[in-house]
């Protein structure tokens, strides 16, 4: 019972904050739309930034267990990295009012610290990845590839459909605002293209 308060709390969080941004988000609203009350909020919590941080940290280091289990699979390099993406893209789609919170974030830089406070998770996941694409190089799977712009492929794909929906909505001819648009056609479509991209990149 505790836990699924808590996790109410970071759901509701996540939304309003996604909605509002920081500063237009009360942690009474918060509180409200939960169904729990302040003392309980701040005794998780402890403040509002605190609670935007749990946020953050809630996202990271779920999805960074799961890429850490992802390694120490018994299976190929090129195995390794179709489940990273096919991870990633779901996760991503599933979550676009997240990756538009963290971006605005990340472009904003208005906080004292959330800046390399995302960045240093961020870094975490994507070491996994990096891993990935070293050990592929290094058993002889992958060619020898410039393993950072690669990581920086995959994830500008993502930024450019995810973070700028406007724009993509026109290019693709396809509204990307709409989740049932979002997870039926583009998300098949953007697996396809990165499992294409990558074998004719990486595979000798």
């Amino acid at each position: 019972m505790k836990e699924d308060r808590k996790e109410s709390i970071l759901e509701t969080a996540e939304r309003l904050f996604s909605e509002n941004g920081y500063d237009g988000t009360s942690t009474r609203a918060i509180a409200s739309e939960a169904g729990v009350n302040m003392a309980m909020l701040n005794y998780y919590f402890g403040s509002k930034e605190g609670l935007y941080k749990a946020v953050f940290e809630r996202k990271f280091k779920g999805f960074h267990q799961t890429l850490t289990m992802l390694n120490e699979e018994n299976i190929s390099s090129w195995d390794k990295l179709k489940k990273y993406v096919e991870l990633y893209v779901d996760r991503v789609s599933a979550q676009s009012c997240f990756q538009r919170l963290m971006q605005h974030e990340l472009s904003l830089q208005q906080r004292s610290g959330m800046e390399s406070f995302i960045v240093a998770y961020m870094l975490q996941n994507i070491n996994e990845i990096r891993r990935i694409l070293k050990d592929g190089i290094e058993n002889g799977s992958f060619r020898d590839v410039d393993i950072d712009l690669t990581i920086s492929t995959l994830f500008g794909t993502k930024y450019y459909l995810i973070n700028l929906p406007s724009l993509a909505s026109v290019m693709l001819g396809k509204d990307l605002t709409d989740p049932e648009v979002l997870n039926s056609d583009i998300k098949p479509r953007l697996k396809k293209h990165l499992y294409g991209l990558l074998e004719s990149y990486l595979k000798k």
